[in-house]
């Protein structure tokens, strides 16, 4: 016997209905978009290639790239090391640790920049002694770094951690009872069982690194040619009256975006026929 529709509305309301969704989806997603790279190419093509490959703008492009390859790496391992932790072992202060896990996502990453500033700031706790031995974190990479690491941190172990627990540990101990090492079970066993969820995590934590303003903004010092990634760029070219350059330099974070969406789909069509296992 087939199951009867959850919800059987006349061809009218659906109509309407879909209407505004794609009404909505065009006016608040798509324009937008399309008036990037229409603002981008307003002066032609010479004129946006020359704002892309501007000292400044190549600069900020190097620092993104940079910060973005650090931020990658220390959070797909804290992602990991996070997520076998929870799922894995039974300890006190778990459910806290899981709590803290999502704390950048309630605090505002201006907040986080504040911190880091309080922390590591010339007038900070351990600013003077970092200055003194020849360190310098605020209004340089490794603040932005920092900053970016933060906001993007929840990324990774969120996407690993509902996916092992659901797994649980039976092949884990199946592979230790046969003999397996520590690291040949994880590499043999866990990670072709994540590899898919950590690929996801890991997508939409590189998005969010390129992208980060907030943070970022208040720990760089907003330096032309050193500590201005892109998105701060943008803000500057625009603040100048630069239209079409400071478009032209958006133009990459929007090609990210789609990007990511491209490969956030595929992504999810490949962890929706395995279940996220292989």
């Amino acid at each position: 016997m087939s199951a009867a529709p959850i919800r059987d509305e006349p061809a009218l309301v659906r109509g309407i209905l879909i209407g505004l969704a794609v009404l909505i989806i065009g006016l608040f997603i798509l324009l937008p978009l399309v008036n990037v790279f229409a603002q981008a190419f307003s002066k032609g093509w010479h004129a946006y290639l020359d704002a892309l490959v501007e000292p400044d703008a190549l600069a900020a492009v190097r620092l993104t790239l940079l910060v973005t390859a650090l931020s990658l790496t220390a959070n797909t391992v804290m992602g990991l090391v996070m997520a076998w932790a929870i799922t894995k072992f039974e300890f006190p202060g778990k459910s806290f640790l899981i709590t803290l896990i999502d704390l950048p996502f309630s605090v505002s990453p201006v907040v986080a920049g504040l911190v880091f500033v309080l922390l590591f700031g010339a007038q900070g706790y351990f600013g003077p002694w970092l200055i003194d031995n020849g360190w310098k974190i605020i209004f340089s990479w490794p603040g932005i770094t920092l900053a970016t690491i933060f906001v993007t941190f929840p990324f990774v172990a969120r996407e690993l951690i509902p996916l092992m627990q659901e797994q649980g540990t039976t092949e884990e101990e199946a592979a230790v009872t046969l003999g397996a090492g520590g690291w040949r079970v994880f590499s043999r066993v866990t990670l072709p069982n994540i590899k898919w969820a950590l690929l996801y995590g890991v997508l939409l934590c590189n998005a969010r690194a390129m992208g980060e303003f907030g943070a970022v903004s208040v720990v760089s010092g907003h330096v032309r040619g050193e500590t201005n990634t892109i998105p701060l760029q943008v803000e500057i070219l625009y603040n100048e009256y630069q239209f079409q350059a400071s478009f032209a330099v958006a133009s990459l974070l929007a090609l990210l975006a789609i990007v990511t969406l491209l490969a956030k789909t595929l992504l999810e069509a490949r962890l929706g026929r395995s279940g996220g296992r292989h």
